[in-house]
């Protein structure tokens, strides 16, 4: 079946700096993005999660800090970026607050989606804005990131966002409906693909060179966006931005190409739990624990009677039942020092025993992998 956005619980949406910002003005398309808040509005409204990945920070500050050559230096890439942020993050809090509407700023870099533990924190941040109804607006830490450790387009970063919250769906605005089978703009026998199965060799092929401008991205990038968000299992639309209201665009059969996921997506990342990390600890739990597990539980402190070897948040741990038996592995949601200490207590008791306040799970089901 054909995606649509009625049907999401969770979305990400991609928008390009070209979108965001009027190049000749150097200065946010302020209509534009509150047509795009009224689009997140309906999809709020509905209980549907929103997250945005912007991009336009360093195209918003390069002219008033006199960078208007097309090529620039890394260093000077992060200073606009330190400038660009802040306007960026006051255009996207104007659009939202006039629809009631609360935005979260968040910068990544490649390093924190590939790191378990800044992986875990950045999750669990996401997660917990989401929950209190916030609007995440997340772009790449360019004040920081070296060429190393860049995805150096927001393809790619929102491609990982969506991996990483488990949306359903990511769509990238652009400045083109879809996938052709030839670059159209020099084509003109180029025709469109409206649905994609698999991400194959052949389909990657079909991407051009990036485009010309402030933009880092291209066709090229977002078939590698295709493939990380389909591989999680999360469909991915390229879609046209330019035109008001693009979500509802979208919504109501404007041409698009969508990327189907792969249906063993879901399960990727319990595969890599489960034969990718090696175990640094044990959880002995209690037989309450393990019927809460069989069923699809996640792993509470109450459940854990004893705690073995020595880990920290994010690493890998066996899972052993009152007998001995071995019932499955996961990510740790404390270090070994934290999960001794509340071992065998309620969750609620969690703040009081270590002086802060983490996860309710010492292993949520997400992060859990049964044998």
């Amino acid at each position: 079946m054909i995606p649509t956005i009625a049907a999401a619980q969770r979305i990400v949406v991609k928008i390009g700096s070209a979108l965001v910002v009027d190049q000749k003005q150097a200065a946010p398309r302020a209509a534009w993005l509150d047509s795009v808040a009224a689009d997140i509005q309906t999809l709020r409204d509905r209980g549907t999660d929103v997250i945005v990945v912007s991009s336009g920070a360093i195209a918003l500050a390069r002219r008033s800090l006199g960078l208007t050559q097309k090529r620039l230096r890394l260093e000077e890439k992060q200073a606009a970026a330190a400038v660009g942020q802040i306007r960026l993050a006051q255009a996207w809090t104007q659009a939202l607050s006039a629809r009631a509407l609360t935005a979260a700023q968040l910068l990544l870099t490649l390093e924190d989606t590939e790191d378990r533990r800044r992986y875990l924190n950045a999750r669990a941040t996401l997660n917990t804005l989401l929950s209190l109804g916030c609007i995440p607006v997340i772009n790449e830490n360019d004040t920081v990131a070296t060429s190393e450790i860049r995805f150096g387009d927001n393809d790619r970063l929102a491609a990982r966002v969506a991996e990483m919250v488990q949306a359903d769906q990511l769509v990238l605005l652009s400045d083109i409906d879809g996938l052709y089978t030839a670059d159209p703009r020099r084509d003109p026998d180029a025709a469109h693909i409206p649905v994609v199965d698999a991400v194959t060799p052949e389909i990657e092929a079909m991407g051009g060179e990036p485009p010309p401008g402030y933009s880092s991205g291209g066709m090229r990038t977002k078939l590698v966006a295709a493939r990380i968000a389909t591989q999680a299992g999360c469909a991915m639309a390229i879609a046209v931005g330019y035109v008001e209201r693009p979500l509802q665009a979208l919504e109501r059969g404007a041409r698009c190409t969508w990327f189907l996921p792969a249906p063993e997506g879901r399960t990727a990342r319990k595969r890599w739990i489960a034969g990718s990390l090696a175990p640094l600890g044990v959880l002995m739990v209690d037989a309450g624990a393990a019927r809460a597990l069989a069923n699809g539980s996640s792993l509470l402190p109450a459940g854990v009677r004893a705690v073995e070897g020595t880990f920290e948040r994010g690493d890998a741990v066996t899972i052993v039942g009152p007998d001995g038996t071995v019932l499955g592995r996961g990510l740790s949601a404390y270090a070994s020092t934290d999960a001794e200490r509340i071992a065998g207590h309620r969750s609620d008791q969690i703040e009081t025993i270590l002086g802060w306040r983490g996860r309710d799970e010492m292993i949520h089901r997400d992060d859990l992998i049964l044998v």
